[in-house]
């Protein structure tokens, strides 16, 4: 499988063995996976974090996966959802699809064609969203990195291109430090204090120095170039 489009998914998954499974599987295919246990848990970093897509199981401990999926549907959410269950009967698969799911894979699976269909749902949604986010003379592509500010192009990390493409589409709201983490790394990684201060000074460096504005209590947004 091809690693170059970059890829996270969210995996909510209560059976341990099985998630620390998919989790080094998908890791062969290119794909980052952040793993939650519960309903709750999902709720909390779907709401931190834009995903790629969701692998959900529908047997949680908190809540039915279904019940899960209907409310973030209400809600807005568009994130593609792959359910993984061992409801596997076509009458679970239509109630499935029926409720919003994108696709439905029965238990057991084979790890290749999870990956595959996971890059088929990343690139149909990359299809879907807007191509290249804008802010005053700011110009970036989200997917490729790519800035240009006054028409000349200004290179990123990855890491600073997430970060800038989390704040321009936030639109002016604020985002908290731990929204910013969640962003730039998985949940399970262990990130020094100052990591985000450091490629916040990288981008006012690069762009301008108010390309980012901090307000203690309330987080980072977006800052206005005049």
């Amino acid at each position: 499988m091809s690693g170059s489009l970059d890829v996270r998914i969210l995996l909510v998954e209560d059976n341990r063995l099985i998630a620390k499974g998919i989790v080094a599987g998908l890791a062969r295919s290119a794909i980052t996976t952040d793993h939650v246990h519960t309903s709750a848990q999902a709720r909390a970093a779907l709401d931190s974090v834009d995903f790629d897509a969701i692998v959900l199981d529908l047997g949680l401990p908190d809540q039915d996966g279904l019940a899960l999926l209907k409310a973030r549907r209400q809600a807005g959410d568009l994130t593609p959802v792959l359910v993984l269950s061992a409801r596997g009967n076509t009458h679970d698969r239509i109630q499935g699809l029926e409720v919003g799911a994108d696709d439905y894979m029965g238990k057991p699976f084979d790890l290749g064609e999870l990956a595959a269909r996971l890059y088929v749902l990343q690139r149909r949604q990359s299809g879907r969203a807007a191509q290249i986010l804008m802010h005053e003379d700011l110009q970036l592509e989200p997917r490729s990195g790519w800035a240009r500010l006054d028409g000349r192009e200004v290179a990123l990390s990855r890491r600073e291109s997430h970060l800038l493409a989390a704040l321009m589409q936030a639109k002016g709201r604020y985002l908290t430090l731990d929204q910013l983490k969640g962003e730039l790394y998985g949940f399970d990684d262990e990130i020094a204090s100052n990591t985000v201060n450091v490629h916040i000074h990288h981008l006012r460096r690069k762009l301008w120095k108010t390309v980012v504005v901090t307000v203690r209590g309330l987080g980072y947004r977006l800052g206005s170039r005049r």
